[in-house]
């Protein structure tokens, strides 16, 4: 009787060959977001991008080194496409936390307990966006700068809708956008390596800080409009 043909070629003591689809210990099927999430597992507060290595992160994703290639260029360009990834997640849950105005919770309040949340979860995500601004490559610094300029227009979209919801006046909404986007990074990256804490000091020193940006924001508004009368 014919033994039925394996359908896979055999390796050493008859296991399976290691190969790019299906082999050993690897996937036959993965997707550009599985790399991705492989990638954000050998993360931690302390460890760059810079520092992944290909085969690494291969390794992690349970795929072979050239299916790496079949998604992306390079580890500068997961880097970049990781950066994408956690600036949109976290530009969706502080527009939450901004837009969900509740009786006794402030908009300052709830933005930036939004945002410390994320870190006291240890997202990896975030991590993300508070060290490499710093310390990735130039790709990277620009991908990191890119998201923040998309927090600051989201911002700035914000101030003036509650500035006008309110009658309030506000002057120079996209300097206010940027000092209170780069400040909130700046606490954070602090924060990163704060035990938690003092982090619920840091969060009230942070909505302290964002409010003086915004009355002083109001004050120079009310001065414009005097002047103009």
């Amino acid at each position: 009787m014919n033994a039925t043909a394996s359908p896979h070629p055999a390796g050493p003591l008859g296991a399976p060959a290691d190969s790019e689809f299906g082999g050993v210990g690897r996937k036959a099927h993965i997707t550009r977001g599985d790399i991705m999430s492989a990638a954000l597992r050998l993360l931690g507060p302390h460890r760059a991008l810079g520092s992944l290595s290909l085969r690494e992160v291969a390794r992690e994703a349970g795929i072979a080194p050239n299916s790496f290639y079949r998604h992306f260029r390079d580890v500068d360009e997961l880097a970049v496409a990781l950066i994408d990834e956690a600036g949109r997640t976290l530009r969706e849950i502080v527009g939450e936390a901004r837009t969900r105005a509740v009786a006794g919770r402030s908009v300052v309040r709830g933005s930036v307990e939004a945002f410390m949340e994320q870190l006291d979860r240890g997202d990896r995500q975030l991590h993300l966006l508070l060290r490499e601004g710093a310390v990735g490559a130039d790709a990277v610094k620009q991908a990191v700068e890119r998201q923040l300029g998309y927090f600051e227009a989201e911002l700035e979209q914000d101030l003036v809708r509650l500035a006008q919801a309110n009658g309030t006046p506000l002057h120079a909404p996209a300097a206010t956008s940027r000092a209170i986007t780069r400040l909130v990074f700046a606490i954070g990256a602090l924060a990163m390596d704060q035990p938690a804490e003092r982090r619920v000091a840091l969060t009230d020193e942070l909505e302290l800080m964002v409010r003086m940006i915004v009355t002083g924001t109001q004050m120079l508004g009310e001065a414009e409009r005097g002047s103009a009368a």
